[in-house]
């Protein structure tokens, strides 16, 4: 009777602990539903999409650079340091241009072009076949880079900050990834991404364990200015509070179980 009670309690503990781990690795794994090599289908990525107060470097060139000179923003220069340093430098850079809240940019000669609404290559071929049309210019090649694509990482992240975007495709798993991963106090389930739109402000919540609900959710793939904000778990919000954090913190769980592991010998003893 008393080598079965032992074994219980035993039992019981190792059971205690594999649920522990069980529940630890489901609240912090990512895309826990992925098994093996797995084809999983999203939701059509359209790149970023240029909104009101975009700035965008536009620059057209054809095989006579002379033809194309007219419809290029001039560069200009600006001076770094004092203008009394020795050491102070020019640095030159292109001029950009500003989408107006219509959705509208002045591009020369051309005139008005709408812009709000299309991503970077949609604008590329528009103003080609607009050069072309008018017989401005019938081989132009028109380059479109935003010059404003900031992201905001703020929450339970390593480097919370400001970050410039990567390429037209960025998504959540990238820009963590910038922000060097979540902090162990993260919630992998509870990703939120703010977006600003002609229509108002948009939320998104994502969770990072599901790969099918993910990469079909709109905040998958960012957009300029989003905010991406990481909530933080129970441990880390009960650090709050003095009392919480005493609960939550190591020397508390060290402590309970060595009175665990006393009152456990003591039974024991007592059974015998």
């Amino acid at each position: 009777m008393k080598k079965s009670f032992k074994v219980l309690l035993i039992a019981a503990a190792v059971a205690a602990l594999a649920s522990c781990s069980s529940e630890t690795y489901k609240n912090i794994n990512y895309l826990q539903d992925i098994q093996g090599d797995t084809l999983l289908t999203k939701a059509i990525n359209t790149g970023i999409i240029i909104q009101p107060q975009d700035q965008l470097s536009i620059i057209v060139t054809c095989r006579d650079p002379k033809l194309a000179t007219p419809f290029n923003l001039p560069v200009s220069t600006y001076y770094t340091g004092s203008e009394l340093s020795i050491s102070g430098g020019a640095s030159q850079r292109i001029t950009g241009y500003i989408v107006d809240n219509n959705g509208d940019i002045n591009f020369p000669i051309l005139g008005p072009i709408h812009a709000a609404g299309l991503n970077r290559w949609e604008l590329q071929d528009l103003i080609r076949n607009m050069l072309s049309d008018t017989g401005n210019l019938k081989d132009a090649v028109v380059t479109v880079e935003y010059m404003n694509n900031k992201i905001s990482i703020l929450g339970e992240v390593t480097a919370p900050g400001t970050y410039t975007m990567v390429g037209d495709r960025m998504n959540i798993l990238d820009a963590l990834a910038m922000a060097r991963d979540l902090t162990i106090y993260g919630r992998r389930d509870n990703i939120l991404v703010v977006r600003t739109k002609d229509d108002g402000i948009h939320y998104y919540t994502l969770d990072l364990r599901d790969a099918g609900t993910l990469i079909n959710s709109p905040g998958f793939y960012l957009q300029q200015s989003d905010i991406v904000y990481v909530t933080p778990n129970d441990v880390r919000a009960g650090q709050s509070t003095i009392n919480e954090n005493y609960f939550k913190s190591g020397s508390f769980w060290i402590s309970l179980g060595s009175l665990a592991i006393t009152v456990t010998n003591l039974v024991i003893t007592l059974s015998k």
